[in-house]
């Protein structure tokens, strides 16, 4: 049995939102090796199946590249709402997201979801007179909201791994300056 584009979509929106939530909400979360590549595999199984031949011209370029934006933006929004800082226990950097966080993410994925299931049955003859009307295939759009999604995961899965570093080299830092009384690393 064959599953729809849709159900598809539908079934890979819940995947990103479960995976991204389990990860990442509630306290003390490890920032490890497996929690960073994670999202980044899932991301990357992702396009395959949907991305056949991005659009490298006209309009669909553009909905590809609004995709893109749009997932930068919401990663770097995801990435400003968690908390990155040193484990009380380990010294090692950890995370910490909340409910904003987990509304950012049910927003965005519950609206690329609604549009793909509206796309099909609310709204279909309308978007094909849009496509028609600024020369854009539907596919351009099916490659926009999967850019856009893979772009929200990479970037805020970097924005993590860019704070924890930070945390980890200003450790190294304050390690350096305490083995060295009275001299300052600064300039180094």
């Amino acid at each position: 049995m064959s599953l729809s584009a849709l159900t598809q979509a539908e079934i890979i929106n819940a995947a990103v939102l479960t995976v991204t939530l389990h990860t990442d909400l509630g306290s003390h979360k490890k920032i490890g090796a497996f929690r960073l590549l994670r999202p980044a595999l899932l991301a990357g199984a992702i396009v395959p199946l949907f991305i056949k031949s991005p659009i490298t011209h006209g309009n669909g370029l553009m909905i590809e590249l609004a995709g893109v934006a749009a997932g930068l933006l919401g990663g770097l929004l995801a990435t400003l709402l968690m908390k990155v800082y040193r484990s009380p226990k380990t010294g090692k950097p950890v995370s910490a997201a909340g409910l904003p966080y987990a509304l950012l993410w049910i927003v965005v994925i519950g609206a690329r979801a609604f549009f793909s299931y509206g796309a099909t049955h609310l709204f279909s003859r309308q978007l094909a007179d849009w496509c028609v009307t600024n020369q854009v295939t539907s596919a351009a759009i099916t490659d926009g909201l999967v850019f856009m999604a893979v772009a929200m995961v990479i970037t805020r899965t970097g924005g993590l791994a860019t704070r924890a570093a930070l945390l980890r080299g200003s450790q190294d830092q304050s390690a350096m300056a305490n083995s060295y009384p009275g001299q300052s690393t600064i300039g180094r």
